[in-house]
């Protein structure tokens, strides 16, 4: 659970700028992107990415690993992002090999200037056992159906009004958004309420870019450069993640490719940290 809450957190990271656009370093404050000036549609730009991410804590240096993916389906304008993490070695033998697959089928809309997510799902496979949790989101209806599977099949529905002109962004679909520039400009020192569909009464993400000067605080603590350059942080419900402040931190490449991101002071785990390994594009 602990895993699933820190990769949700590693997709809100990616709510900074885009990443495969690559730009000259930032070389004064404030910093700005959004889609204005971009090539095709937000769903054409990031078309065929992938990102492969290897999650660690303690002494387990490879815990388990993540793959983020966002690619077209068969029908014509909606598309599909994909979140899929499993556990690795001892840790995976424990945990008897679990793996998550979280999916979201977007649409564009407003000229293809942003997404919407049409379902949201999670699947979780903890060895021959599967849990299911969907969202359904009729907007013309204005009706969000929930349904939740548990073991023995036993199946839940739950079907809520949509506000009228309200869109739900499940934390997939809000992180290509505002990588894209979507929700506006991005500022060093700037705080943005990042909005995706309620959870346990929470209905936006807190991303805070930091100035340059805590940037150069937080390199020299650490000792090091190798790719960071920005560093970012996200806010969500304490009782979301199971830590003790619900804060992650992360550092993005000068590309605004977020690199690495640290889920802090996780209950009986410390900080848990995930590491980018593999970035292309099919």
């Amino acid at each position: 659970m602990t895993r699933r809450s820190f990769l949700r957190g590693l997709a809100g990271l990616s709510f900074l700028p885009p990443f495969f656009k690559l730009i000259p370093r930032a070389m004064a404050d404030p910093f700005t992107s959004s889609h204005e000036g971009k090539n095709g549609s937000i769903a054409e730009f990031f078309k065929g990415e992938e990102l492969a991410y290897e999650i660690g804590f303690w002494v387990f240096k490879r815990a388990a690993l993540g793959k983020m993916s966002f690619r077209e389906t068969e029908k014509k304008g909606q598309y599909m992002a994909i979140l899929e993490t499993e556990t690795m070695g001892i840790l995976g033998f424990v945990s008897r090999y679990r793996v998550d697959i979280y999916r979201s089928i977007m649409e564009e809309i407003e000229g293809g200037s942003r997404l919407r997510a049409l379902s949201f799902e999670e699947d979780v496979k903890v060895g021959s056992t599967l849990r299911k949790n969907s969202h359904q989101f009729d907007y013309q209806g204005r009706k969000w159906v929930r349904t939740r599977m548990r073991k023995g099949g036993v199946l839940q529905r739950i079907e809520e009004e949509i506000p009228h002109g309200k869109v739900y962004d499940d934390f997939l679909t809000a992180s290509y958004n505002f990588r894209y520039g979507v929700y506006g400009a991005i500022e060093r020192g700037k705080t943005y309420m990042v909005p995706t569909f309620p959870r346990k009464g929470a209905t936006t993400y807190e991303v805070r870019v930091a100035l340059r000067a805590e940037e150069e605080k937080k390199r020299r603590s650490e000792g090091m450069k190798d790719q960071k350059e920005f560093f970012v942080k996200l806010i969500l419900d304490p009782e979301i993640t199971h830590s003790k402040e619900g804060r992650i931190e992360g550092w993005l490449s000068k590309e605004l490719l977020p690199v690495e991101g640290t889920l802090k002071d996780v209950l009986l785990f410390g900080d848990v940290k995930g590491t980018l390994i593999k970035n292309s594009r099919t």
